[in-house]
């Protein structure tokens, strides 16, 4: 059996081209994937947070308002070798070109001081010098090659109070990586970084404390813990602040590798549906030759055991190639996820044994297990059959729909926790990601389901479109409608295919299209201000910028928007919220007591009427007052008039609930909403995230107010809730990426299907040839049939993807997903199938019409 699969693969390499083209494709997409899902965790867990890596004990400030740690407490403590101030700012870095620096993996960037003394000082510097006042500042190696900063490099700082240009005397690594585990850091001297976060002289945020000789970090630990005072102090060991840091950013990148995972997923099931329709292509085109093996002995077993090692050949020269390509494919995704602002270069690439055995054993499974189909109805082929001249397959109804069936019941798999989920969870963006992942799961199913009935469907449209071919072609047609019910199976294959593309893509499409319009709606209806000042990029705008378009002539309302997070907590008194209720009972061995924390998205603004039109009665924010969405009043049971407590960074604010309200776009005031005063008291340092201007003459005034100020971008309200709604579908790039490689994917099967449809039929043009049939002709015939596959396509993919669209918008409610497609992206949709169907099928049908009469008369 193997030297037979040797010869076939070897006098039929050209028919296989395509398939292994397409099976190379799928490998390197999975194979890309898991290299970019490495490389997504690796940056996000970065160094492992090791900048405290000689440090012993960490003793941090509690969050409630008072004035850090006042660093000479502990400097005399028995136990204490050495003791370091920290402080982190938020920041935002300006390179050189003047582009701010995205901070890897979702991460933040933070200034923060250059440790003093060599016991814990664990950044190495690789150029220059440390910073030895204001002005200069060492960068770690992410945001040097990120910014193109080196030493002697001037950049800018966007900080909350405002904007500074600082030299930059230095790069550095920390333990040889050029991140830490919560992003990118900024180095600068100890007392320029304490002004900055607002400490009195000679207290910190932090302390990094270094254990004497014979102390234990443990030791160290448990006494800090025990000295008067300790209550209002957090005293953790460095190994396990580096496990908190790093535990929470891992959980950012399995997330996203879970994503990436899904889309993997994807490239499989396209590559095992392309491997066995070409596959079952092979089989039909070579009937004859498995029926004259079963003629003179061969055992089904053996047949079976023939196809299996032609698709496993194929599978392993397709890993081959596939495995080094996903290399590239890895860079490829990671350019089209820093586009979106999610950047994981900072993570090296993997090269380990996972990385090549994992989509290597893949790859070749898919095409093993792909076959399985084709050789199963290879050892059915009877003797018999070698007698035809051509093959002539029976859409096997009956069989055929029990069979789908049973695929389809297998879809439940992924629809009914779909549907689980969908009553169980609140309302909610994770909700929704669920839902759409679990749908994606099924639809899948379902979709071979679909592919397996598709031979049925061709009876019926290949007889209307034969009945018109008649009337424009005449005999042609006629040739081409017999050609398409007497093989469905073949019309079938090359439609699946069709269909599968215009299934991804429309339904991609739609769904972006949907969330995109839906946003651009509600931001028009939410936005009433003339311009918007916002950070390129989405990056954060220093403190001054809202006071700087004050100052332009003709403004009436500048409203600069903050945000920070804050958990919510019960309020004081009688009247205060006395917490979420449970929804289900704990299970064994959970503290009853101990709930999930609900942190909330808090909005800082001095007005809002001028600016924005929220749902709900007008109402202006007050100190000591706080309005909150419907949504969140809803999913935590809290009341107007109650009280309730927030814990910011900064400190805690107890608040009255004074108002309720609803933000259509949930863009900006998603959750709740306070005055300046308040979000001062929560997060002293919280970022300017956008500025609403009313009144100015026109966006280049405003631009040249801020010219000093970089990464500013002045934006009409049209143009700027354009780029918010474009901003909530952010990483739809990978997916398109994913979206259009296993396109490619589903056309190189396409095309091979379609060769090798030609090809099983040589014979038969060969005698329409010698009856006088012209070469014009058979090219009709070819391109008749191709409009047949069309239209299949074309219909059972659009309705595969508006039932996916019907699925998604029943089970998440959301009105953000809607059925409908957009008619740009049906003449979209349509004019690529015909063209890529006509264009596929331009060679087959002169290599048709090119077949010698000889041809005929061979078996």
């Amino acid at each position: 059996m193997w030297l037979i699969a040797r010869r076939t693969l070897a006098s039929g390499w050209a028919g296989l081209l395509a398939t292994l083209l397409a099976m190379l494709l799928s490998v390197g997409l999975m194979s890309g994937a898991l290299h970019f899902a490495l490389r997504a965790q690796a940056a996000a867990t970065g160094s492992d947070a090791a900048e405290y890596a000689r440090a012993d004990v960490i003793v941090r400030a509690a969050a409630d308002g008072r004035p850090g740690i006042e660093i000479a407490r502990l400097a005399s403590v028995p136990g204490v070798a050495a003791v370091a101030g920290d402080a982190s700012v938020p920041v935002t870095v300006v390179g050189t070109g003047g582009a701010p620096v995205t901070a890897p993996a979702g991460g933040t960037t933070s200034l923060r001081p250059w440790i003093t003394d060599p016991r814990l000082n664990a950044y190495h510097l690789v150029s220059g010098r440390a910073p030895a006042g204001d002005g200069e500042i060492v960068v770690l190696r992410h945001v040097a090659e990120a910014g193109d900063l080196a030493a002697g490099s001037t950049a800018t700082l966007l900080l909350a109070e405002g904007t500074r240009t600082v030299t930059v005397v230095g790069v550095a690594t920390v333990e040889g990586l050029g991140t830490v585990a919560t992003g990118d850091v900024v180095l600068a001297a100890p007392e320029t970084v304490r002004r900055a976060a607002g400490l009195p002289e000679g207290r910190w945020q932090a302390l990094w404390v270094k254990a004497a000789p014979g102390t234990g970090a443990a030791t160290l630990r448990d006494g800090l813990r025990s000295r008067p005072g300790a209550e209002a102090v957090t005293v953790l060991t460095s190994a396990a602040v580096r496990r908190e840091q790093s535990g929470e950013l891992a959980a950012m990148g399995f997330s996203l590798g879970g994503t990436v995972g899904m889309l993997a997923v994807i490239a499989m099931f396209v590559g095992m549906f392309v491997v066995s329709g070409t596959f079952g292509a092979l089989v039909r085109q070579r009937t004859r030759t498995l029926a004259l093996l079963a003629a003179i002995g061969a055992r089904p077993r053996q047949i079976r055991r023939l196809i299996r090692l032609e698709a496993l050949a194929v599978g392993v020269v397709a890993a081959d190639g596939g495995v080094p390509a996903g290399y590239g494919v890895s860079h490829v995704l990671t350019w089209l996820l820093a586009r979106d602002g999610y950047d994981v270069s900072a993570g090296e690439t993997r090269l380990g044994w996972i990385a090549v055995a994992v989509p290597f054993v893949l790859g070749v499974a898919t095409a093993w297990f792909a076959a399985g189909r084709a050789a199963r109805r290879a050892a059915g082929v009877a003797p018999v059959e070698a007698l035809r001249a051509t093959a002539v397959d029976a859409p096997g109804g009956p069989r055929r729909i029990r069979g789908a069936l049973g695929v389809l019941a297998l879809s439940g798999v992924g629809f009914g926790p779909a549907v689980a989920v969908a009553f169980d969870e609140p309302p909610g963006a994770d909700r929704t990601v669920g839902i759409v992942v679990l749908v994606l799961i099924g639809v899948m199913i379902a979709f071979s389901a679909l592919a397996m009935l598709t031979p049925l469907f061709v009876g019926p449209l290949g007889g209307l479109v034969g009945r018109l071919a008649v009337l424009a072609g005449g005999e042609p047609g006629r040739l081409a409608r017999a050609a398409i019910v007497r093989n469905p199976t073949r019309v079938a294959s090359a439609a699946g295919t069709l269909m599968l593309g215009v299934m991804m893509v429309a339904s991609t499409g739609a769904l972006s299209s949907s969330v995109q319009e839906r946003f651009r709606q509600a931001g028009d209806a939410t936005v009433r201000a003339e311009y918007v000042i916002a950070g390129d990029g989405g990056v954060p705008l220093p403190g001054d910028a809202a006071a700087l378009a004050a100052r332009v002539p003709g403004v009436t309302a500048a409203v600069g928007l903050t945000g920070t997070g804050a958990e919510l907590l019960p309020g004081p008194g009688p009247e205060g919220w006395k917490g979420p209720e449970r929804r289900e009972e704990p299970s064994e061995g959970e503290d009853p007591d101990e709930a999930e924390p609900v942190v909330l998205e808090v909005t800082g603004a001095a007005q809002v009427g001028a600016v924005l039109r929220l749902g709900g009665r007008p109402w202006e924010p007050r100190p000591g007052r706080i309005a909150l969405t419907s949504s969140v009043m809803e999913a935590n049971g809290i009341r107007t008039g109650q009280r309730i407590t927030l814990r910011g960074p900064s400190g805690e604010a107890a608040l009255i609930v004074a108002h309720r309200y609803h933000d259509p776009s949930h863009m900006v005031a998603d959750q709740a909403l306070v005055h300046p005063s308040e979000m001062a008291r929560l997060d002293a340092r919280a970022p300017t995230t956008a500025v609403l201007v009313r009144g100015a003459a026109s966006a280049a005034v405003l631009e040249r107010a801020l010219a000093a100020v970089p990464a500013v971008r002045v934006h009409d309200r049209d143009s700027y809730v354009r780029a918010a709604a474009a901003s909530q579908v952010r990483g739809l790039g990978l997916l398109y990426g994913f979206i259009a490689m296993a396109l490619l994917i589903s056309l190189s099967g396409m095309a091979t299907t379609v060769f090798l449809g030609v090809t099983e039929r040589t014979r038969e043009f060969g005698m329409l040839g010698a009856v006088g049939v012209t070469a014009r002709q058979i090219r009709s015939i070819v391109r008749w049939e191709a409009v047949t596959v069309v239209l299949l396509g074309l219909l059972l993919g659009l309705g595969a993807a508006a039932g996916t669209m019907a699925l998604l918008r029943g089970l998440t409610g959301s009105s953000f997903i809607r059925v409908a497609m957009p008619p740009w992206l049906l003449v979209l949709v349509a004019g690529g199938a015909v063209a890529i169907v006509f264009v596929t099928t331009a060679m087959p049908a002169r290599r048709a019409a090119a077949v010698p009469v000889l041809e005929a008369t061979r078996m």
